[in-house]
């Protein structure tokens, strides 16, 4: 039996009607909304990959039930960009080479957005401990601190 749910995602208010209780909000996102640039990789909640923002919180979204998410405003990284102008964390991770296979990147991105929030002098230390729920196969994480680093700085 399912259960009525609306949110606000990426601005635009959503209803929908027999949400299954036990539906994962990633699975929502990517199956009932079609937003498929959230990731899931790992389906034990450590990975990070399915990391969005839930009324101003940078959450995991494989470890947040469709139904907690009932009159949340909810973020994903289809609704970062603003006119078609990249935000500051997304360009630097462009610019400063913080991604290869590009599967962690979208996690990456939303979890360090609210990482370096109001702190323009992050250290490096920070970040990496910022980012221990992050995993990321193929960078090494190098370029991924510059990068944060450098969304923090034009940010400020």
């Amino acid at each position: 039996m399912g259960v009525s749910i609306s949110l606000n995602i990426n601005g635009e208010a959503r209803s929908l009607d027999n949400v299954e209780p036990r539906l994962l909000l990633v699975d929502l996102i990517r199956e009932e909304l079609g937003l498929t640039g959230t990731n899931i990789g790992c389906d034990t909640s450590q990975c990070g990959a399915c990391t969005v923002h839930m009324d101003g919180l940078a959450v995991k979204s494989c470890t947040v039930l469709a139904v907690q998410a009932d009159g949340s405003d909810v973020v994903t990284i289809e609704g970062m960009a603003e006119d078609g102008q990249l935000t500051a964390m997304q360009q630097a991770f462009w610019d400063e080479h913080g991604l290869q296979c590009g599967y962690c990147t979208p996690g990456m991105i939303m979890a360090g957005v609210k990482l370096v929030e109001g702190n323009p002098d992050i250290s490096d230390e920070e970040i990496r401990h910022g980012l221990e729920g992050n995993i990321c196969r193929c960078t090494g994480y190098q370029n991924i601190v510059k990068a944060m680093k450098v969304a923090a700085q034009a940010a400020a």
